[in-house]
């Protein structure tokens, strides 16, 4: 895409890219940090959804953990946390039948709440706005801006209002220069923006690939005979082989509502599994049937899930910005949490850029990040649990006695660390496997993809530029098409792929960008990443409104 001619330019102390629970985090603590001291800092965040929690899709269960570091008086202040976590069951499922097993103690959720994680950020926002945060909604940061000296200076937001072709229509605006002191990276998981700080910057030197899953969620409105309000349910086994890393999640929460949910790691083999098929597939099995039998499904939505953890941690700062939250990594995957600690960064790195401006003859690198996060509960609780997801390289069974060793015999301080890889290199020939036969969607229990992503109110405006793009457009098919037989048509859980043209003997990729739910897995999972998702113009994509 050209690069236009921003007549808008807006300075700010600190910028924040994303509205995601480590963003406004951060941007409430930087407020409140300048209230207590009796100074004055100008605050700026970015949201790319139409609105705060558009975009914001998780299971999910909230430890509170750093929300009553926040906000001591979340409860007087009406936070969204109305539903304390009650029964914990963990089965382990075979085709047909189920075995329940003992809850692993990292599951435990005693004093935690079932939340949506998107009315949870709702509110975040709305504290963030009354201590004086701006707030953009529709502003999709699209490119980094640098000083001279090779420091991040700022981001430039997208410009909207071009053709297909990416030509000024008559609605053309080039977008806005927001420049800041520090600029804050809380893109959520994968975020574009960070692909390429981490490039230029060579933050990943030092540490493991990052390794990946795909979360596809619906939620449910069931018979009250049906609900048990505060059960918490996860299942490992059915409908996975023991060779795919996954499992699924199952939260009663408030007025008859639940949480389903299934998670893939994006390491599987077999190129032609379907994260989306697999996920329509476990809801029929009898155990959890029975509790959808009769209700209605009321929205569906996905996003991809970080899952290196400690050891695919990158270098957090470098001139004139920091990374925060799911964009750094952030997540305890064995206790299927991510938010206080993606709470807890943003916080964090809050006091140490407001520690940092208000120095004379401070750096431009805010190095002072890392050393407190490393200080802190969210490091030591990332170390304790780093060898639970690399145990499940060797399969189900492996990893269940590997992470029983860890976690019982050693209690996270075993004398080594195991390593991850990258998740698109261990994708195989298709002839390696047979095809999977999915059955068809009932319309009851089981849908398609296409009615599940109406339920997510997606949109993108018509005409403009496809942000989905190729590097080299012949790989489709010569690569992804001949050798793993086009993967990216099942890997996707909103069909924004789709091969055309087989039956003439002359097939052809075609991108149905519109449905695209921004959960990134096709810039995780290409084999060759030949696909690099960029943002579209603000506004667009999902619309979540209570996930």
């Amino acid at each position: 895409m050209p690069i236009f001619q921003r007549d808008d330019v807006m300075e700010y102390d600190v910028v924040i890219v994303g509205g995601g629970p480590s963003g406004l985090t951060a941007a409430i603590k930087l407020k409140q940090l300048a209230e207590k001291e009796g100074k004055e800092i100008s605050v700026c965040l970015l949201e790319k959804g139409n609105g705060i929690g558009a975009h914001i899709l998780s299971g999910a269960v909230l430890e509170p953990r750093t929300l009553n570091e926040l906000f001591p008086d979340w409860k007087e202040r009406g936070a969204p946390l109305n539903v304390p976590a009650g029964e914990d069951k963990f089965l382990f499922l075979t085709e047909r039948g189920s075995l329940k097993l003992p809850t692993p103690p990292t599951m435990a959720n005693h004093g935690n709440y079932i939340i949506s994680l998107g009315n949870f950020c709702r509110w975040l926002g709305e504290q963030a706005e009354a201590l004086g945060v701006e707030i953009f909604p529709e502003t999709a940061a699209y490119e980094v801006l640098y000083n001279d000296d090779g420091s991040v200076k700022g981001v430039a937001t997208a410009p909207m209002g071009l053709d297909k072709e990416g030509n000024p229509t008559d609605d053309f605006y080039p977008g806005m220069e927001l420049l800041a002191k520090q600029t804050i990276f809380a893109e959520g998981c994968r975020g574009s923006l960070t692909k390429t700080l981490m490039e230029k910057f060579n933050l990943r030197a030092n540490c493991d690939p990052e390794t990946y899953g795909i979360g596809i969620k619906e939620l449910w409105e069931i018979k009250p005979e049906n609900h048990q309000e505060g059960l918490i349910m996860h299942t490992i086994g059915w409908p996975l082989s023991n060779d795919t890393y996954g499992g699924s999640f199952f939260y009663h929460f408030e007025n008859n509502q639940l949480a389903i949910g299934f998670v893939i790691g994006l390491d599987y083999k077999n190129p032609w599994i379907s994260p989306f098929e697999e996920f329509q597939r476990y809801k029929t099995h009898p155990a959890i049937r029975k509790y959808l039998e009769g209700g209605r499904r009321i929205s569906y939505g996905a996003r991809a899930l970080v899952e290196g953890g400690y050891q695919a941690v990158p270098k957090l700062t470098f001139p004139g910005g920091v990374l925060i939250g799911d964009t750094a990594g952030f997540l305890n995957v064995p206790k299927v949490k991510g938010t206080h600690m993606c709470m807890k960064s943003g916080l964090v790195a809050a006091e140490a850029i407001f520690e940092h401006i208000n120095k004379e003859n401070a750096g431009s690198e805010v190095t002072e990040y890392s050393d407190k996060l490393k200080q802190s509960w969210m490091w030591d609780e990332l170390y304790t649990v780093r060898n639970i997801r690399p145990s499940f390289h060797w399969g189900l069974w492996p990893g269940l006695v590997l992470s029983a060793i860890d976690t019982y015999l050693f209690r996270g301080k075993a004398p080594w660390t195991m390593h991850h890889h990258d998740d698109h290199s261990a994708l195989e020939n298709k002839a390696k496997y047979p095809k999977i036969e999915y059955p068809k969607p009932d319309g009851v229990i089981s849908f398609d993809r296409l009615s599940s992503v109406y339920l997510s109110s997606t949109n993108h405006r018509d005409g403009q530029p496809c942000h989905l793009k190729l590097k080299d457009e012949s790989v489709a098919i010569n690569v992804n098409y001949d050798k793993f037989g086009s993967p990216e048509t099942r890997y996707c859980p909103a069909g924004v792929y789709e091969i055309l043209g087989e039956e003439e003997g002359k097939p052809r990729l075609q991108i149905n960008s519109q449905n695209c739910l921004h959960c990134k897995t096709c810039d995780i999972k290409d084999p060759t990443q030949n696909i690099n998702w960029t943002v579209p113009e603000g506004g667009g994509g999902p619309n979540y409104p209570n996930m």
